[in-house]
């Protein structure tokens, strides 16, 4: 009964097989990274492996066009954005321009159509650019800036929040650490959390536009705001007049207004469809631009001061130079103490080149510190073989001991 027994289970062939007449997976794997022999071959191999550094991008942005076009991740209510003013001006040139330009002037399409594409464009602008984003700094730079401030080079303690002081126009202007990106902030730099950047400039992060604004769009910001304010009072107007004058051209109008409980429900329908018609997109745009135009010109308003004064939102707010933060009041060391000066330094000063270089190939030192995708993807045949090669060992073990 033993021999039966030791004849089924066949030792011999529940043994795990020898290694050499299987295919190792290693070469092969090296043989498709090495890629095709020969010059050719090995260039492409290297322009394959080269990476841009918008692919290993840290802060919390998309991009498109091959790193030509950034935004935020979260793009807040931008889609809303765009859908008002396209909606709005798509009906003010349909239903309202024709009425206008046989009644009025020619000029107002011309005028109307100039503030549309201005504000498109100062838009995508805003909403699509880099705002004045600073690159973090390497690990190397980084353990020097932690061995100079933290002389016991404890690790796993992590200090309280640090500061230095640098002089601007005389006056002292403290810089802060900023343990993400691990540098001291620039004067007037700030972290945005909804971006996970250091924003040079840091004005506002505005849901509106789908991103922070900054050093490097704050032009494009005002710019738009103050033309879509120009554009909203504009389309307000013309509607205003189109209604009004729709109201003198249709007195019988008026009178159904008038007049209305003396008809039935029915029969106000059938007298008020042919005049209201064509007035109901009109309405509409009315609405919108009522309820929106006072909100847009005050942020013109609050904006072209503090251009005018040299200051960010994010300054005015915390009030750091008129002593609402809980310090002395003191002067804003930026101010040229000149409107007009403010205002071109702000608006027309030289455009600052990008510090993050996105479309820049990685260097050999960068591509060994940047973290690689491909990596959980080539281990985990080898992941499966191993659990394969545990198995078949417990069922051997499992076959020894019942032949005993």
């Amino acid at each position: 009964m033993k021999n039966c027994e030791y004849q089924q289970i066949d030792l011999e062939a529940l043994s795990t097989p020898a290694p050499s007449p299987s295919p190792s997976p290693q070469p092969a794997a090296a043989a498709a990274a090495a890629g095709p022999a020969g010059p050719g071959g090995e260039a492409a191999a290297a322009a394959r492996r080269q990476q841009r550094k918008w692919e290993v991008f840290q802060g919390k942005n998309r991009f498109c066009c091959d790193g030509r076009v950034m935004m935020a991740r979260r793009s807040g209510v931008l889609p809303l954005t765009l859908a008002l003013i396209l909606v709005t001006s798509v009906l003010f040139f349909i239903f309202d321009c024709p009425f206008l330009v046989q009644h009025l002037t020619v000029c107002i399409p011309v005028i109307g159509g100039a503030l549309f594409v201005f504000v498109v464009i100062t838009l995508v602008q805003t909403s699509f650019s880099d705002p004045g984003i600073l690159p973090r700094a390497t690990p190397d730079e980084a353990a020097d800036v932690e061995k100079q401030i933290d002389d016991a080079g404890n690790t796993t303690y992590r200090p309280p929040p640090r500061t230095r002081e640098v002089l601007i126009n005389q006056q002292a202007v403290k810089l802060k650490y900023c343990f993400t990106c691990k540098m001291f902030r620039p004067p007037r730099t700030s972290h945005c959390s909804l971006c996970d950047n250091c924003v040079e400039r840091f004005d506002h992060h505005c849901p509106w536009v789908g991103n922070c604004v900054g050093k490097r769009n704050y032009r494009f910001f005002y710019t738009f705001i103050v033309s879509l304010s120009f554009l909203t009072a504009f389309i307000f107007g013309c509607v205003t007049t189109h209604l009004a004058l729709k109201m003198n051209l249709c007195p019988s109008l008026i009178f159904t207004l008038h007049s209305n409980f003396l008809y039935p429900p029915v029969k106000i329908c059938e007298m008020l469809c042919v005049p209201l018609t064509p007035c109901l997109c009109t309405a509409v745009e009315l609405v919108i631009c009522f309820f929106s135009v006072w909100s847009i010109l005050g942020l013109s308003g609050f904006h072209t001061y503090l251009v005018a004064s040299n200051l960010t939102t994010n300054e005015d707010i915390k009030g750091s130079w008129s002593g609402k933060s809980g310090v002395e009041a003191t002067t804003n060391p930026y101010s040229h103490r000149n409107i007009f000066i403010n205002c071109c330094s702000v608006l027309c000063g030289p455009m600052p080149p990008s510090l993050i270089d996105r479309r820049g190939f990685l260097s050999a030192e960068e591509e060994e510190t940047a973290p690689q995708a491909v990596c959980t993807e080539v281990e985990l045949p080898a992941l499966a073989a191993k659990k394969d090669t545990n198995v078949e060992e417990s069922c051997l073990a499992f076959a020894l001991s019942c032949t005993g």
